[in-house]
C-alpha cells in the first residue's frame, strides 16, 4: 500500500462503500499465460492452484516441460509446490477450509491432497460416476457435490472419512447451470442443490427433488450467497436476479447489458455479486446499483468468507464491503465520536488546543470511540493508518479513568500476526475477520505447510502456542529430503530437538520408515520417551523382537499383550513360541491367557519349554471332560507319554500313576459290560471304591483281581474287603475269613465292623481273638454284646473284682446270680 489515503478504492455502490485494495503487485510471470489456467484458492487467504485448461490451445514455448502439473502458488505470487498430475482429465479443483487441496477426474476419482505437497489420500465417488462420468464439482468448506453425466448428484460431506451418497434424482435435461447450499444453512442440516434445468430452478437434497416453479430462465448462472439466505441467477438476457434462497422473494435486479455470459458469478460476502467476464467485473450491490472495473489481461475472481481476491498477471487484490468501523471513522464529512478521536491526534501532534476540545466535546462517548478505533484499526490493511487508528485508541483510553486495555492489547497483538504472514515472501493475506475466524493454531498449521518454520516458532511463542508440531513437521521433513548418511541427519535431528517438550519422534520416524530409511527410523524411534509411540511402528517395520522388548520395558502389560497378538499373526507357530521363550514376561502372559482362551497354544508353549509335567497335567485336565470313557483313555495315554522320557523323578511317578489310571478306566468299562446289577457304574471310582462294589456286588474273586493288578497292600485289602462283606451282611463269608489264625489289621477291626452291622452273636467271635487287647477292654466288648456272664468270666481271669461288682449292678435274673457266684468265688475267705 504505497498511499496514506485511508479512502483509497473505496467506491459506493447504493448506499453502502466498497473497497477494492491492492494486496500484492508483479503476481505472476507474464509468459505464464493466466487465461489459459483454471484457478482454485483456498479460504482465508490461502494457496491458489493453477490447473492448465486442457479446452483451450496454448502457445508452444520451447523449453516448457510437457508433463501436466497442478502449481501452488500464494496470494503474491510466491511457487509453493507443483503436483505432477498424469492421472486423467480433472473436472473438480477445489479447496477445503483447512487447506486441502481436493482433486477430481472425470472417472470420479478423488485426490485430497494435504499439506500443499504430494501427500494425498485418494478415494472412489462410486454411484455410477466411473460409468457415466463427472461433469463439474462445486465445493464447500469441509465437502462437495460432482454432477455426473445423467444429473446424477453424489455428495462428499467429509473428507476425513468419505462416505460418497446420492442423493434424489434430479431431472433430466441439460443443466445450464447449479450451485449448492451449505449443510450448516439448511434446514435439514444435509446440502442442498439448486440446478438451473430448462426454465425453472430444482432443489434437489438428500430425499427429494423439488421444482421451484420459475418460468424465466434458462438461467446460465446460479449461486448463493456464504450464509446461504440469497441466491443470485443470471438470465439468458443477461440480467441478474437477487432472491431468497427460499425463492419466496425477489430483492433487486440488474440489467448487465452484456452479450456475453461471464464466466463467473459469485457472491462478494453476503451483500454483493460479482459478474466476471474476461478482462471486466461488475460489482453489483444491493438495489441494482453497480460500479464496473476494467482490466489489461484475464482476472480470475476468488471467493472468500468476505469479500473476493481478483487475481491477474500484474496484481492480486482484495474486493470488499468496508467494514463498518472503517466506514465510520473514514467516511468523508464523518462526525461520529471515532472520526473526531483520529482527527484530535493530527491536531495532538501540532500541538492544537483544540485536540484537547475536541476530546472534551466527545467525552460521554469516548468509550465507543476508542473501541471503535480499534475495531477499525484491524480491518485496516495500511500500515500507517493501522498506527493512526491504534495512536487515536490510546490517546482516548488515556483520558479516561477506568478503561481496560485488554481489547487494545489484543488488537495490536493480532495485527503484528497478520502484518507477518501479509508479507509478500509468505503471502498469506487475510482479512482481520478471516483470521479470526481461521484462529490462530490454523494460521500456525499453515505456516508449517509452507515450511515457513521459523515465523511458525516466531509467532507461536509470542501467542504462546506450543512449538512441538512445528518442530516435528520440521524434522519429517528434514529426514525425508537432506541428503548425507542415516547417523548424520539422526545426530543433527536429535541435537536441534534436544530440550525440546512434547516432540513426538514416532512421527519423525515413520516419515523416516516411508521414505525407505529404515535404519534411521530404527535409531529414531530410541528418542521417543513413550514405548506406545514405538511400538506400532517398529511392528510395521518388522523390528518385532525391538518391539517386544520395547514393550516388555515399559511394564504396560496391555501393550506387551498387543505386540503379543501381533506376532501371533503374523510369525509361523514355532518361530513365535521361540521368540517368547527367551523373555519369561512374555511367556507368562502369553501362557496366563492361552490358559483362559488357547488350551492349543498352552500345549505347544509347555512342549517347546520343555515342562513335561504342565503339559502332562493340562491333558489330564481334558481328559477329565470326556465324556466318552475312549476319549478319557485316550487322553490319559497321551499325558503318560509326555512323562515317558522325562527325568524328573516327580514326572516318572506321574507317568505311573497315569498308566494305571488307563488300566483302571478299561476294567471298569469291562465291568460295566459284564455286570448288570443296580449298583451303577464302575467308571470314575477309585481302586478302593470299585473293589469295594465289586466285593458287596459278590464278586470277590474280580475285586482280588483288581487287588492284584494294582498291588493294593493287604491291609488295605483286608479292610476294604470287611466294610463290603459286612455292608453287604455276608456273614458266612466274613466267618470263612475268621478262621484265619492271624489278620494283617488285627480282630478287632472285625469286632466293630460287625457289631455295627448289629450281629453280636458273630462279633463275640472275634474277642477271643484280640489278644493284644487289655483285660477291661474285652470285658466291655463282651458287655456290648449282651454277654454280661462271659464278661464276668473274662473279670475272673484276670481277678478283677471292682469290675465284676460294676458287672452285678448291669446283670439281671439268672446272670446276676451267675456274677454273684463269681464274685464269692473271688472274695477272700474270712
Amino acid at each position: 500500500m504505497t498511499t496514506n489515503n485511508p479512502r483509497v478504492g473505496w467506491e459506493k455502490i447504493g448506499d453502502q462503500f466498497y473497497q477494492k485494495a491492492q494486496l500484492y503487485e508483479s503476481v505472476f510471470d507474464q509468459d505464464l499465460e493466466l487465461e489459459n489456467y483454471i484457478v482454485a484458492g483456498a479460504p482465508y487467504g490461502g494457496a491458489l492452484a493453477l490447473w492448465r485448461d486442457t479446452s483451450k490451445v496454448a502457445r508452444y514455448r520451447t523449453g516448457q516441460s510437457t508433463k501436466s502439473t497442478i502449481d501452488i502458488y500464494s496470494s503474491s505470487g510466491k511457487p509453493i509446490s507443483n503436483i505432477n498430475w498424469e492421472k486423467g482429465v480433472i473436472k473438480g479443483l477445489g479447496w477445503s477450509d483447512d487447506e486441502k487441496l481436493l482433486v477430481v477426474t472425470e472417472e470420479g476419482t478423488v485426490h485430497c491432497y494435504f499439506g500443499l505437497h504430494g501427500d494425498f489420500q485418494p478415494f472412489l465417488l462410486g454411484h455410477g460416476a466411473e460409468e457415466f462420468g463427472v461433469k463439474s464439482c462445486r465445493f464447500w468448506s469441509h465437502g462437495f457435490v460432482a454432477l455426473l453425466s445423467n444429473n446424477a448428484l453424489v455428495a462428499v460431506s467429509s473428507f476425513e472419512e468419505p462416505r460418497p451418497r446420492l442423493l434424489a434424482h434430479a431431472p433430466e435435461g441439460e443443466v445450464h447451470s447449479w450451485s449448492l447450499i451449505p449443510p450448516a444453512y439448511t434446514l435439514s442440516r444435509s446440502v442442498e442443490v439448486l440446478l438451473a434445468v430448462d426454465k425453472t430452478i430444482f432443489v434437489v437434497d438428500a430425499s427429494e427433488a423439488e421444482d421451484r416453479g420459475l418460468s424465466d430462465g434458462p438461467f446460465k448462472h446460479v449461486s448463493v450467497s456464504p450464509n446461504g439466505r440469497f441466491a443470485a441467477l443470471f438470465t439468458e438476457d443477461g440480467k441478474v436476479w437477487v432472491v431468497g434462497s427460499d425463492f419466496q422473494n425477489k430483492y433487486s435486479e440488474y440489467d448487465s447489458k452484456a452479450k456475453t455470459t461471464p464466466t463467473q458469478m459469485i457472491w462478494c460476502g453476503n451483500d454483493a455479486v460479482v459478474l466476471a467476464w474476461e478482462d471486466e467485473i461488475h460489482m453489483l450491490g444491493p438495489e441494482g446499483a453497480a460500479v464496473k472495473y476494467y482490466y489489461d489481461d484475464q482476472v480470475h475472481v476468488v471467493p472468500d468468507i468476505d469479500g473476493v481476491r481478483l487475481i491477474t498477471n500484474d496484481a492480486c487484490e482484495f474486493l470488499r464491503k468496508v467494514p463498518d468501523p472503517l466506514e465510520e471513522v473514514f467516511k468523508l464529512g464523518s462526525t461520529s465520536a471515532a472520526s473526531i478521536l483520529v482527527d484530535s491526534i493530527e491536531l495532538l501532534e501540532k500541538k492544537s488546543p483544540k485536540a484537547d476540545e475536541n476530546i472534551q466535546r466527545i467525552k460521554p462517548n469516548l468509550p465507543e470511540a476508542v473501541e471503535t478505533c480499534i475495531r477499525a484499526a484491524g480491518h485496516e490493511f495500511n500500515h500507517s493508518s493501522q498506527k493512526q487508528l491504534l495512536r487515536a485508541a490510546s490517546f482516548g483510553k488515556s483520558v479516561l479513568d477506568l478503561y481496560s486495555s485488554d481489547e487494545f492489547v489484543d488488537m495490536c497483538e493480532d495485527l503484528r500476526v497478520l502484518n507477518a504472514v501479509r508479507d509478500y515472501q509468505i503471502g498469506l493475506f487475510m482479512s482481520y475477520e478471516q483470521y479470526v475466524r481461521l484462529t490462530p493454531e490454523r494460521l500456525i498449521a499453515r505456516l508449517v505447510n509452507r515450511r515457513e518454520y521459523l515465523l511458525a516458532i516466531k509467532l507461536s511463542e509470542y501467542l504462546h502456542l506450543p512449538l512441538n508440531k512445528i518442530y516435528v513437521h520440521w524434522a519429517s521433513q528434514k529426514v525425508r529430503s537432506a541428503s548425507g548418511d542415516d547417523d548424520t541427519i539422526r545426530e543433527m535431528v536429535v541435537d536441534r530437538l534436544r530440550g525440546k517438550h512434547g516432540v513426538s519422534f514416532e512421527n519423525i520416524a515413520r516419515a523416516a520408515y516411508d521414505e525407505g530409511r529404515s535404519h534411521l527410523a530404527t535409531t529414531l524411534l530410541n528418542h521417543e520417551p513413550r514405548a506406545g509411540k514405538q511400538v506400532p511402528l517398529l511392528l510395521n517395520m518388522e523390528e518385532d523382537e525391538i518391539a517386544l522388548n520395547k514393550a516388555i520395558e515399559s511394564g504396560d502389560t496391555d501393550l506387551v499383550f498387543y505386540v503379543l497378538l501381533q506376532l501371533k499373526k503374523k510369525l509361523p507357530l514355532a518361530s513365535f513360541l521361540r521368540t517368547i521363550s527367551e523373555r519369561p514376561v512374555a511367556a507368562a502372559l502369553v501362557e496366563s491367557s492361552a490358559k483362559q482362551q488357547d488350551q492349543d497354544l498352552l500345549k505347544d508353549l509347555y512342549y517347546q519349554d520343555d515342562r513335561p509335567v504342565e503339559g502332562s497335567n493340562l491333558l489330564l485336565e481334558e481328559a477329565m471332560q470326556q465324556p466318552q470313557v475312549q476319549a478319557v483313555i485316550d487322553k490319559l495315554k497321551l499325558a503318560a507319554r509326555l512323562l515317558t522320557d522325562a527325568k524328573d523323578p516327580t514326572a516318572q511317578l506321574h507317568s505311573r500313576a497315569l498308566t494305571e489310571a488307563t488300566q483302571l478306566l478299561k476294567m471298569q468299562e469291562a465291568f460295566d459290560k459284564e455286570i448288570t446289577d443296580s449298583s451303577g457304574s464302575y467308571v470314575g471310582l477309585s481302586v478302593n471304591e470299585t473293589m469295594f462294589r465289586l466285593i458287596k456286588s459278590g464278586y470277590s474273586k474280580r475285586a482280588a483281581s483288581v487287588q492284584s493288578t494294582f498291588k493294593v497292600p493287604e491291609k488295605t485289602w483286608w479292610w476294604v474287603r470287611l466294610r463290603a462283606l459286612t455292608a453287604a451282611r455276608l456273614w458266612g463269608e466274613v466267618e470263612e475269613i475268621a478262621k484265619n489264625k492271624k489278620s494283617p489289621i488285627g480282630w478287632e477291626p472285625f469286632y466293630n465292623e460287625v457289631l455295627g452291622a448289629g450281629n453280636t452273636r458273630l462279633a463275640s467271635s472275634f474277642i477271643p481273638k484280640s489278644t493284644n487287647l487289655q483285660p477291661a477292654e474285652r470285658i466291655e466288648m463282651w458287655v456290648k454284646c449282651g454277654m454280661v456272664v462271659k464278661a464276668g468270666e473274662e473279670a475272673v481271669k484276670a481277678k478283677d473284682l471292682n469290675s465284676l461288682e460294676s458287672l452285678r449292678d448291669k446283670a439281671s435274673g439268672q446272670q446276676q446270680v451267675e456274677i454273684e457266684r463269681m464274685l464269692t468265688q473271688l472274695r477272700p475267705r474270712k
